[in-house]
C-alpha cells in the first residue's frame, strides 16, 4: 500500500508535468508573444487601480520613462564596449 507521502509525492509530479505541458503546448501562444503580451500589460499599467487616473496615469509615465532609460544604458554600453573605452 502506498503511504500518504507517495501519493503527495505523485501529485506533485502530475501538477508539474501538467505545467510543463501547458507551457510548451504548441498551439497556444509562444514564448515571446506571452512575453510581449505581459511587457505591454506592465506598460500599460494594467495592474493598477483605473479608478484613480492620476495614478494610473503617472504609473503608466513612470514605467515607460523607466523602459526607455533602460533601453538607452544598454545602447550606450553596447556603444562603449564596441569602441573599446
Amino acid at each position: 500500500m502506498a503511504s500518504p507521502r507517495d501519493s503527495d509525492g505523485e501529485k506533485e509530479s502530475r501538477r508539474i508535468l501538467d505545467r510543463i505541458a501547458r507551457e510548451s503546448d504548441p498551439g497556444g501562444a509562444s514564448f515571446v508573444a506571452r512575453k510581449a503580451s505581459e511587457m505591454r500589460n506592465h506598460l500599460g499599467a494594467a495592474d493598477v487601480d483605473k479608478a484613480d487616473p492620476i495614478e494610473h496615469i503617472g504609473t503608466r509615465i513612470g514605467r515607460i520613462l523607466g523602459f526607455l532609460l533602460t533601453i538607452g544604458l544598454v545602447l550606450w554600453l553596447i556603444n562603449y564596449l564596441v569602441r573599446g573605452g
